[in-house]
Order: structure tokens, then sequence, then C-alpha cells
């Protein structure tokens, strides 16, 4: 049977989504959202599961070393006490190296890609799909990826841009927010981003504003003359994302030292874009306001006619319930404007951290969020990653949460605190090296490793789904 291709209109695709389900059901088994699933699932890689695994694979995460806490306690309900979250500890204790040694060979063992990791992996073939047409018509795939402090550093994030760049093409940065609007955003992608320093910044943790931030949930403010911001990409086009609003102020664009002209962010308030450069190549852009009328910017898109793009938008100390709170209406039409292959929400620790956490509430809330994007990006694939192991009561409950919210929006679900090695096994990765001494944040090199370990995973999955549509056609 031959597949017409992806052109014929959202229809089709529906329609090739069902087929490529029901084909895709025959090959990898489907993952009920059941209670003796998510057992399953749990226990997947805890170790001492299996007696085939090695003798590092097979040992519990124990605490070893004087820097080391002990593990979690269970301990009564009345009696416990979430521990604070502090600011992360920019440094890795010392222990010996026969230690170090074995928490590694112990980690990489629960790191090895597997072929069944997902909950739901059918809601990926939209994905796929574009994935496959894009490898044959050089056609862009837009990511978004979501999330909080794991996603902010864009160290988890980047490792994923870099195997799918490397598989399907670069597509330049895409979007990125304007400027630096907090200390540790980072996007490697992006050269010499930066702005002036009265810049306002709103949609963060201690300033989340009227909810009118754009794509990212994160915008810059200026009331004042001569405030700039800039970034150095590297694309074949270029826009700038700002509110368009009532008595809105006035910018003068630059690029590669050269003034392309001004901009004029005044009239009625909506989401607006300017066009910068369509020249391919590396190029240096500067926005300064011109007088006291504000200017509000969401950020620019840099990006190539074809490729991956991987678009970092995490916010330090966010949960995914925020993006309920930003303005419908801008989401929607930037959204639409991305047009976004895959999205991905990354969140969890905040929430299973936060002393009043419901899980009905939260629930409710996540379904929000995931009907918002269904909303402005109906044909996107949505994957939702669990959070990390970490020592905070809710954990668990948070986990679930997704897991259930993502069987009944269409999503699917990957297992980060399992690839670690399950409950408790936190303390492992900081005796690797591969998480901080705060318990709660990893490393460079730990995010890394998440990052290629989730995007191998993402491509065996491709690859089976590839396998299925080639004997259709």
């Amino acid at each position: 049977m031959r597949i017409p291709k992806l052109a014929d209109g959202r229809s089709l695709l529906f329609a090739l989504l069902l087929t490529f389900a029901l084909v895709l059901g025959a090959v990898a088994a489907p993952t009920a959202a059941s209670a003796d699933s998510k057992k399953k699932a749990a226990a997947k890689k805890t170790p001492g599961k299996s007696a085939a695994k090695s003798t590092a694979a097979n040992k519990k995460p124990v605490a070893r070393g004087s820097a080391l806490k002990a593990p979690l306690r269970k301990t009564a309900a009345s009696s416990y006490r979430a521990p604070v979250v502090r600011r992360p500890v920019r440094y890795a204790p010392v222990f010996s190296t026969e230690d170090r040694g074995e928490a590694l060979a112990w980690i990489h063992e629960n790191m090895a890609p597997q072929q069944e990791t997902f909950e739901n992996v059918r809601a990926l073939v939209p994905f796929f799909e574009l994935l496959f047409q894009s490898a044959r018509n050089k056609t862009p795939v837009h990511v978004l990826h979501y999330g909080d402090s794991h996603t902010a550093s864009d160290d988890f994030p980047n490792s994923m841009r870099e195997q799918f760049q490397s598989r399907f093409g670069n597509g330049g940065p895409g979007f990125s927010l304007a400027g630096r609007p907090f200390a540790g955003y980072r996007r490697y992608d992006v050269g010499s981003f930066n702005s002036t320093n009265t810049w306002v910044t709103e949609g963060v943790l201690t300033r989340r504003g009227d909810g009118m931030h754009g794509l990212g949930g994160v915008s810059l403010t200026a009331n004042r003359p001569n405030e700039t911001v800039q970034l150095t990409a590297t694309g074949e086009q270029s826009e700038l994302l700002f509110l368009q609003q009532p008595e809105g102020g006035t910018l003068e664009v630059w690029a590669d030292d050269n003034l392309l002209g001004t901009v004029s962010t005044q009239g009625d308030l909506r989401p607006a874009t300017a066009p910068l450069l369509v020249s391919p190549g590396e190029h240096h852009y500067l926005f300064k306001t011109l007088n006291s009328s504000p200017v509000r910017l969401f950020g620019t898109v840099v990006q190539n006619k074809s490729g991956v793009t991987w678009e970092t938008m995490g916010i330090n100390g966010a949960q995914a319930t925020m993006l309920a709170d930003w303005d419908e209406n801008i989401l929607e039409a930037h959204l639409a404007k991305r047009n976004p292959a895959l999205i991905v929400l990354a969140y969890g620790t905040n929430e299973a951290n936060n002393p009043g956490f419901d899980a009905t509430v939260y629930a409710k809330g996540l379904r929000t969020v995931l009907s918002r994007l269904r909303k402005g990006a109906p044909m996107a694939s949505i994957l939702i990653v669990g959070p990390p192991d970490c020592r905070v009561k809710n954990l668990e409950a948070v986990i679930n949460v997704q897991i259930d919210v993502a069987h009944q929006m269409g999503a699917a679900f990957w297992h980060w605190r399992d690839h670690m090695g399950g409950a408790n096994s936190m303390g492992e990765w900081v005796l690797s090296g591969l998480a901080q001494g705060d318990n709660i944040h990893l490393t460079t090199s730990g995010y890394q490793l998440v990052g290629r370990t989730l995007a191998e995973e993402l491509l065996i999955q491709y690859q089976r789904f590839v396998t299925a549509r080639m004997e259709t056609e």
C-alpha cells in the first residue's frame, strides 16, 4: 500500500497516525496505564531485580563516603518534614577512586538505551512521521523543550539537539529568549547573548508579571532609551518577536554593525514580529531602545530552511502548571507560528517539593496545560519527561500523576528516575560525580548523559517506526 505525502493536509496525518499506531503496536507491545504497568516500570531498572545484571548493576544504591547522607527512611506522615531546597552546590564531594568507579559502572548500566522505555509510545508517531518527511524532503522540524532548572542550563537539551541535528540536519537555534533574562539561562547554539541591566525580566518566580511573555514564558521590558539586547547566531532566516502595545516604544535594529532600520512597537495589543536578515551565515544582532516608551521583547528566531531546531525554554524553579498562567492568545499565536513537531515538558522536581502538593489539583492543572498546547499546536506530539530522583516527599505521587495524564491526554512519558536507578539512586550519582551535592541537580556530565540516553531511545523508537512504515509502501 502506498502512502501519499503529508502535504495532503491535517486529515491525512490523522489517518497516518491511526495506521502507523496499529502497525507500531504489532512491533512494540503497548503500555497500559494500569497500576501493574506502573509497578513494572518502577521496578524495571531497580538494582537486584535481575540475576543477569552485572555485579555493579545489581548493587543497591548505598551511601558511601563521609559526604553522603543516608538514604531516605520511611517515617510517619505526621512526622515527615520536607527537606529545604538550597542553592545548587557547585562542586562534587570527594570520594575514593574505587567507590566512584563502582558508582559510575552501576549508573552506566542503568543508563544503557532500552527499547521498552516509554509509556504510550504511540503518541510520538506524528513526530516520527515529520522526521521521516524531513529526511526525504529537507523540511524543517521544530522541537520546543520546556522545563525547570534541569532544562534551563541547556546541558540536557543540547545533548539531544546534537544527536538529532547530526541525524536530520542543523535547523539553527530556532527560538531563544531575549538577552540573558535570568542567571542560569544558557543556549549553547547562541553566542554573545546579553542585555543591559535595567531591562525588567518577567515570567520568572520572583516576578510573574501579567502573563504576556510569549512562547518561552519570559519577557524583557525597558522604559528608557539606549537599552540594548544582543546575540550572535547562525541561520538563513531571522526575526524579532515582541509585544505590540498602545504607546509602545521604538527600537533600532543592527546586524553586524550595520543599521537595518527601526521597529515601532506601538499599536493594538497583540504579539508581533519584525523580519531581520534573510542572508545565510553567522550574524551579530543588536536591538536598542530609542525613547522612554515601553518596549517588551519575547525573543528571536534564527533558523535554517531545513533540519531540526531544539529550542530550550527552561525557567529556574518552574512548575508545569505555570504555563496555564501565560496569556493564552499570545501562546497560541506563537505555537501556531513555530508549528512544532514535538513539545517536551520536563517538570516535576518543584511540584514534588511543594509542601502543599495536591495530586488532584496537579492533575487538573497539567491537563489544562496540555489542552492549551494542543490548541496552539494540534499536530505536535507531546512528551512528558518525569523528574529525576531526589529526596523529596511527593516525587512518586508526581510521577504517577504525570503517567496518568499522559495516557489521558494522548502524550508519551519517559521515566527519568527509573533510568537513574530508581528511588534513592541520587546518592550514587553524587558519588560518581554526575550529580551535585544538593542531591537535586546533576552536573554538566550528568545532564549530558541523560540527554544522550533519551535521544538514543527516541531514535530507537523512530527506527522501529520507519521499519513499520516502509512495510506499508
